[in-house]
């Protein structure tokens, strides 16, 4: 298995372009690195019920199928990175991982997060767990500039407060996610650096 590391946060907070960097600035130090995004389909789904007349993801599938759905696409999504870094002998940086889904169901229903467990727990741990932690008003007003899909405040909240409540939590290192990119991005290279040997500083 490849060596992981994950960046992780609520929608907003900045983990695809940290990520990418990251995945560019390993590459630069003979780290081999990929960048992989393992989205679970919702903004898709959210755009095409926009489209329906349908309010959002949950409204056009149903919270719970959209929670399956979410699942099985985020699973193979990560299995792939997986196989491809493996191969390649590359890390993988991952754009979300296991906990992004599993705060996705204690944001939204609090069932069903076991088996989930068993599903994503044949994935490998990561090296390094990113949390990047944003005020919920800058998550959602990113979110609004994009134009790409919508996100309620009190939904940021429930996913911030349902990260915390995992018991990976205390594993992660939490990233002030505020700030220019550049910034925000040479804490996420401290946080390797200072826990991952493999990268020296």
């Amino acid at each position: 298995m490849p060596h992981v590391v994950a960046l992780v946060g609520m929608d907003g907070a900045g983990k695809t372009t940290q990520a990418r960097l990251l995945a560019g600035w390993l590459s630069d130090r003979a780290v081999p690195a990929t960048y992989h995004r393992n989205a679970g389909g919702r903004r898709w789904f959210g755009l095409l019920a926009g489209r329906l007349g349908c309010g959002d993801a949950d409204g056009l599938l149903g919270r719970q199928a959209m929670l399956v759905v979410e699942a099985l696409l985020r699973w193979l999504a990560i299995a792939y990175a997986l196989v491809r870094s493996g191969l390649g002998r590359r890390v993988a940086v991952m754009d979300r991982y296991s906990p992004c889904q599993y705060a996705s169901i204690r944001a939204r229903t609090g069932r069903e997060e076991r088996l989930a467990r068993w599903l994503f727990g044949v994935f490998p741990a990561p090296v390094v767990t990113c949390y990047i932690a944003v005020p919920h008003d800058q998550a959602y007003a990113r979110i609004e500039a994009r134009g790409a899909d919508h996100e309620d405040l009190s939904h940021l909240a429930a996913v911030h407060e349902a990260y915390r409540g995992l018991p990976e939590w205390s594993t992660f290192v939490v990233i002030d996610g505020t700030g220019p990119a550049a910034e925000v991005q040479e804490r996420v290279r401290h946080a390797v650096t200072d826990r991952w040997a493999l990268v020296e500083n």
